[in-house]
């Protein structure tokens, strides 16, 4: 075997309707190191593009997304679209169906059986990122649309969208009595320009999408990210790497006063002395509070 020898590394890429973590233990014996892989960073968004001008760069990274092919196309939206629409049909429909045929040969077995039960799902989480969601809050979504459905059932299908890693759940961690609470998880979508997709002509809230970004390049960065209570409020990220613990708020605008101390409660509330962040979009609020850093999220997003 190649994988034994000195001196040989071996990659396998695959599609996620096989090739999944958990399937990865039983097919290579535990000798593997899992590589996650994510769309483009905003740093690496604009080093394809070549352009100086940051901040027309991301609003068009927001908007369009960020899949390293969208990032190279010239032909306009449409084209886009067209491409964006061919991703989610492809991970959806074909790759969640081979998964399931492969998994389990008897039909009358299989947890996933309505791929339109699916997208509505799928559709109904997009329009909810960043916001504390339990799969009793959806299936009752689902139910008073005037479909039947069990709660066990859409847990199944929430966790298939997971594993296909189009949606990342969030857990709620306590900060003052360290654990991690298990009602109501946040879900963040892999890549905004599907969520543009799921949801057409449709107006929704720039700091959700600020904030989902934010979330996945705590990632991308190797950081373990969980969203933080404090009393009666929440603080958007708790962001952990090496023993060393950051707190991250996002907003897309402080000018407005009851935002910027609403912003500022949450993370004055924490009594450690660990780092504590809020990132915008306005260019007006930027500095130091007391030990609390507002910085620009474009610039935040370039660093190394």
């Amino acid at each position: 075997m190649l994988y034994v020898k000195k001196g040989v590394d071996v990659y396998i890429t695959g599609s996620n309707s096989y090739l999944l973590s958990s399937k990865l233990a039983t097919l290579l014996s535990g000798r593997y190191i899992e590589i996650k892989m994510l769309p483009f960073s905003f740093k690496e968004y604009v080093e394809v593009k070549q352009s100086a001008d940051k901040d027309k760069l991301f609003a068009e990274y927001m908007r369009q997304g960020s899949f390293p092919y969208v990032a190279t196309m010239r032909d306009g939206e449409e084209k886009i679209d067209s491409y964006i629409e061919g991703i989610y049909n492809t991970v959806i429909v074909k790759d969640i169906e081979e998964r399931q045929n492969r998994k389990e040969k008897d039909p009358a077995k299989r947890k996933i059986t309505d791929i339109a039960l699916l997208k509505n799902i799928a559709k109904y989480l997009a329009s909810v990122i960043g916001s504390p969601v339990s799969v009793k809050k959806i299936t009752d979504y689902i139910v008073s649309a005037g479909r039947k459905v069990s709660q066990n059932t859409v847990d199944d299908y929430i966790e298939t969208l997971t594993e296909a890693f189009i949606y990342y759940p969030v857990e709620r961690y306590d900060i003052s009595g360290k654990q991690i609470l298990k009602q109501n998880v946040k879900y963040y979508v892999v890549d905004l320009g599907l969520r543009r997709y799921l949801l057409p002509k449709r107006e929704y809230d720039l700091g959700y999408s600020l904030e989902n970004l934010v979330y996945l390049e705590l990632i991308r960065r190797g950081y373990n990210v969980t969203v933080g209570k404090v009393g009666t409020t929440e603080v958007d990220f708790v962001a952990r790497k090496n023993e060393v613990t950051q707190y991250i708020q996002v907003s897309a605008s402080l000018t407005d006063e009851k935002t910027f101390d609403r912003e500022m409660f949450s993370l004055r509330a924490i009594k450690d002395n660990y780092p504590k962040t809020i990132l915008t979009l306005d260019k007006f609020t930027l500095g130091n509070y007391e030990g609390i850093e507002v910085q620009s999220a474009i610039d935040w997003f370039l660093k190394d």
